[in-house]
């Protein structure tokens, strides 16, 4: 288990002390291919709203293409279609703006493990730094705070009395959650008087960190494709048993629940595809 991070410990920590009416907001959402950065998943869309003392100072949202396809579960969800992807921008390339809008702002989102887990695989893809700043969860807020039958945003919406629109995509769950932590900015300085960025942060039971890829040891066949852009050849055995002979391109690896798996451009399928690195048999450069 991963200890919760003290103040003393995070680095260039001033800005906790600001005035929350003083304090940059950058509330953040991205809606994704699926539900996990490890898997090979990846943002189709991602919102931001920078807000301070209340007012809408910017905002930006883009679709993005994940460069494969959204998943049914995640398509029940986002509703986002091939055809809406169809010429959207990579991540890469609307980063800037993006990250323009978090600068010197606390990042604020609802539920912000799951959406800064997937900005930073995409900015680990895009080879740019993360942002700096404080992170805000109005979900860990809203489960200290409240006593909700449930804290997803939509229910919390709905107790709150906040008018919303699309539940799931990004720009209306990023209105959504700023109005969430208005009413949680509200109340904290009605009830205990809080008036600090770090005691809202106390609130949500101390600071979060941001969620830093890991670096995973690589087997030198596709450490060097990673290196390259190279391809490898590889014999598979799935999780049913089944063999087969594909040829790949490596695009990332990553660890989870202490297996590696290696994200792929798959030549057989023609897409992305996520392998676990225990199950292949044999593997050489392609030349």
């Amino acid at each position: 288990m991963t200890a919760t991070p003290s103040w003393d410990k995070m680095a260039a920590m001033d800005e906790v002390d600001w005035p929350l009416r003083e304090t940059a907001f950058a509330v953040l959402d991205v809606e994704t291919t699926g539900l996990n950065p490890a898997y090979g998943h990846r943002v189709c869309e991602v919102a931001c709203l920078r807000i301070q003392d209340g007012e809408e100072i910017a905002r930006f949202e883009s679709l993005v293409d994940p460069k494969r396809a959204v998943s049914a579960g995640a398509f029940h969800v986002n509703h986002i279609t091939p055809g809406m992807l169809a010429g959207a921008p990579t991540f890469e390339e609307i980063a800037g703006p993006l990250l323009a809008l978090t600068a010197g702002a606390a990042i604020v989102a609802h539920n912000a493990p799951f959406d800064l887990g997937f900005l930073a695989a995409e900015l680990e893809i895009a080879g740019l730094p993360p942002p700096e700043g404080v992170i805000v969860d109005t979900l860990a807020l809203v489960r200290r705070l409240y006593h909700f039958a449930s804290n997803s945003l939509p229910s919390v919406a709905a107790v709150m009395e906040i008018e919303t629109r699309t539940a799931h995509r990004a720009m209306d769950d990023v209105e959504t959650t700023w109005q969430v932590l208005r009413r949680i900015l509200h109340d904290i300085e009605d009830r205990w008087g809080a008036t600090t960025l770090r005691e809202l942060v106390d609130f949500q039971g101390g600071p979060i960190p941001y969620p830093y890829a890991r670096a995973v040891p690589l087997p030198p066949t596709i450490a060097e494709a990673l290196d390259s852009g190279g391809r490898v050849r590889m014999r598979y055995v799935n999780a049913a048993g089944q063999e087969t002979c594909r040829t790949v391109q490596p695009l990332r690896v990553r660890e989870d629940r202490g297996y590696q798996y290696m994200v792929a451009f798959c030549y057989l399928k023609g897409e992305q595809r996520t392998f676990r690195l225990d199950r292949i048999i044999e593997m050489t450069a392609e030349s």
